[in-house]
């Protein structure tokens, strides 16, 4: 293992300008404010724009990463991008981000850990890092749900929202915070539970199945939520340890944004005040990738944190996928 630390230099993130509210939904579908936000914690979710792709809002949280950062487009060597919503099946969302930014140098590619993306490009931009082969690395959590969501299944257009959030990763220098362990997981046997099942090469949108909805997300909510509270909890107690931090070393929990329950669930298992867990799930609502990746720049930018402070990530997606990260900001 290299001797070289890796720190978070900046964070950014951007959210669409339309707002749709759970007054609006209950236009849409057969729902209300008190329905929604009882069961889920959420009041309203951002909507991109026609024409505002993944990787526009990609691109605009990354500017701000960078800018926080004092880092250079041209100077990025590396960028991930975490999607389930990429603007084309190829090339990669990664691709146009670069060229939007003009990082000519910069490696770029995406990754398909849905909520659990920008943890897991979190962990292998650090590992690249370390290993030399990148000085420094842009992460980037981005979805345009809206895309994909059924406005007629009133179970799962309530719950989702578009957005990014970036991070600039590189070598730590002397007095700088570092992430200081990060862990992922998979179970390809819940693959049922939460799934986009058509539009891959499994079952092609055809004029056939067109009207079909199978390009949206389907869920199984009950059993999405026993998983989650379980291995988000394991994964975030296993990077606690790793890094030999107690509960009350924690300034700040910051855990995917997909149900206020899960997170209140999550609170509790891991004994930390709710005082202390970051929540914007009311504003945006469930953005997948992009979730933590948000939360993380809105906690970061409100001083919801410090420097020295330490702070704990953890996220659950679709696939079965999970991932946490303990960081010393």
């Amino acid at each position: 293992m290299s001797d070289t630390a890796v720190t978070i230099a900046g964070t950014g993130s951007y959210v669409p300008e339309k707002v749709l509210s759970n007054a609006d939904l209950a236009q849409m579908v057969e729902t209300s404010d008190e329905w929604i936000f009882t069961r889920t914690g959420i009041k309203e979710r951002r909507i991109a724009a026609e024409g505002e792709f993944t990787s526009h809002l990609a691109t605009k949280a990354a500017e701000r990463a960078l800018e926080q950062a004092g880092l250079a487009a041209s100077e990025i060597e590396l960028i991930i991008v975490a999607t389930i919503t990429p603007d084309t099946l190829t090339p990669a969302t990664a691709c146009y981000v670069q060229r939007n930014l003009g990082a000519a140098k910069a490696v770029a590619f995406d990754i398909s850990a849905a909520c659990s993306g920008f943890l897991y490009a979190m962990k292998m931009a650090k590992r690249l890092i370390e290993a030399d082969a990148f000085k420094n690395a842009l992460i980037i959590g981005a979805e345009k749900l809206s895309a994909f969501v059924n406005w007629e299944d009133r179970s799962t257009c309530v719950l989702f929202g578009d957005g990014a959030g970036a991070a600039v990763l590189r070598a730590a220098q002397p007095g700088e915070g570092r992430i200081l362990a990060t862990e992922m997981g998979t179970d390809g046997n819940q693959t049922h539970l939460l799934n986009i099942p058509g539009g891959g090469s499994a079952c092609p949108i055809t004029i056939d199945n067109a009207n079909d909805h199978l390009a949206t997300l389907a869920m199984l909510g009950k059993e999405v939520f026993k998983h989650a509270v379980t291995r988000m909890k394991e994964a975030a107690e296993k990077v606690i340890e790793r890094s030999g931090l107690q509960p009350e070393d924690i300034a700040c929990v910051i855990p995917h944004q997909a149900n206020l329950r899960i997170i209140d669930a999550i609170a509790d298992r891991l004994a930390v005040p709710n005082e202390r867990v970051f929540v914007n799930l009311d504003k945006y609502g469930n953005t997948s990738a992009a979730a933590v990746a948000i939360a993380l720049d809105e906690a970061n930018r409100t001083g919801a944190f410090k420097r020295g402070d330490n702070i704990v990530l953890v996220v659950f997606g679709a696939g079965l996928t999970w991932a946490a990260a303990a960081v010393q900001w």
